[in-house]
Order: C-alpha cells, then structure tokens, then sequence
C-alpha cells in the first residue's frame, strides 16, 4: 500500500464533496439523536417509531448524497449504524453498559478508520481537513511542487493525521466516561429516555467542545506549514465562496 499525498489528492479534487460537515452532522447525528430522545416516549412516536424516523434521515440524506456523487457517504453509514445499534439496545432492554460500549466504538472506529486511510488513495484526512471545501488544494500543491517542498507538505498532512485520529480517540475515551456515568436507569424506561436526552444535551460541553479544540490545533497545525513550504497567504490558501 502506498501512502496518500498531496499529489495524490489534488488528483481527486475535481470529485463533488458529500455536502457540508454541519449537513453531515444534522442529518446523520444531531436530527435522529433528538428523535430517539425526545419522541421516542410512548406519547409520541414510540420506541419503534422513534428508530424509524430517525433511520430515514441518514438513510434519505445517504441516498440523496450517491445520487450526486456517485459515492457511498461514511457519516450516513455510520449515522444508520449507531442509531439501530441505539434503538436495538433500548428495544431489546439491554444493560446500558452497552450504549457505553457503543458510544465509545463509534469515535474509536473513525480514528482507526483515519490513521488507516493515509495508506489507501483516499485518506480521511482529506475528507476532514485538506479537502476542496476548506482549500484551495490544486494550487497548493501546485505550489509545494514548486518551490520543491511537496515532501515536506505530505510530512506535515501526515502528522496532521495523527492529530485529527487523536481528536476521535479523545472522543472516544470522553462518550464512554459521559455514558456510564449518565446512563443509570434500565432502557424501555421514562427514566432511561430522559438519561439518553441528558446524554444528548451533555456531549456539547463535555465531548464536542475538547474533540474541537484537538481539531482546531490539527486545522493549525496544517495551515502554518502550508504557509511555510508554499509561500501562500492566507487568501490563497483558503477557498473563496
């Protein structure tokens, strides 16, 4: 296997993106979530009904994603994967270590996932940093290639990766420690329902906010050596909406 770089990125930049990152997240996360938490009481939708409607959102937004690039979209896939593991484990009342377990995998996979992808053509890093929607990547390794420093910009999109596989880890480690410390009640209850919405409520501050940080740093960290090896301002580095 061959380790991906920014020559070979710039060869896919012409590829659709699989829509925003804050799409990605509504429909994929942040949508099924409060529908699994907030409908899911027998009042209003029901358990089952809850898993349903919540599994059409990452469902409709991964089909309607393929029809535009022709690609599968990993956020849809992963968001239908923990909502049915969420919704089994709650219709089938199993021990709430359970959600812990999943709650920690999810992230953990996506670390692995990245530091993995760095030696396949397509790496995640790019999908979450070096990516045509942030910026400008033809021109940047255009420029790296340039002034001779090409190698120098893939050393440093490869720490980068590292960073952003350590932004998941933390993730990880942080929805596993918020989850058994929240999730007390056994699932099919009121009680248990409301544990998931605190859940819901507390991963902002608790996970989000820290995972953040880590991927700001990683955001840094690559900007100021592509400023570095190629010379660019700012303005030309970043892409122009």
């Amino acid at each position: 296997m061959s380790e991906p770089t920014a020559t070979s990125a710039d060869a896919r930049a012409a590829k659709k993106p699989h829509g925003s990152l804050l799409a990605n997240l509504a429909f994929n996360l942040i949508i099924p979530t409060l529908i699994l938490t907030k409908l899911g009481k027998e009042e209003y939708l029901g358990p089952s009904g809850a898993i349903v409607v919540a599994l059409a959102f990452p469902i409709g937004y991964g089909l309607r994603d393929f029809a535009k690039t022709r690609e599968a979209n990993v956020f849809s896939i992963l968001g239908v994967f923990s909502i049915a593991l969420t919704g089994g484990i709650s219709l089938l009342q199993l021990d709430p270590k359970y959600i812990a377990i999943k709650e920690a995998a999810i992230p953990g996979l996506i670390g692995l996932a990245t530091l993995i992808s760095q030696y396949t053509p397509y790496p995640l890093v790019r999908t979450f940093l070096f990516n045509d929607q942030i910026m400008q990547v033809e021109r940047i390794t255009a420029a790296a290639r340039e002034k001779g420093t090409l190698a120098l910009l893939n050393k440093r999109l490869k720490v980068a990766t590292y960073l952003v596989a350590c932004s998941f880890f933390l993730s990880s480690v942080l929805n596993y420690l918020l989850a058994k410390w929240v999730l007390v009640s056994p699932p099919g209850t009121t009680a248990y329902t409301e544990e998931l919405g605190k859940m819901t409520a507390l991963s902002f501050p608790v996970i989000a906010i820290p995972s953040m940080i880590v991927m700001m740093i990683s955001l840094v960290y690559l900007f100021t050596g592509i400023e570095k090896f190629t010379q660019l301002k700012l303005e030309d580095i970043l892409q122009q909406h």
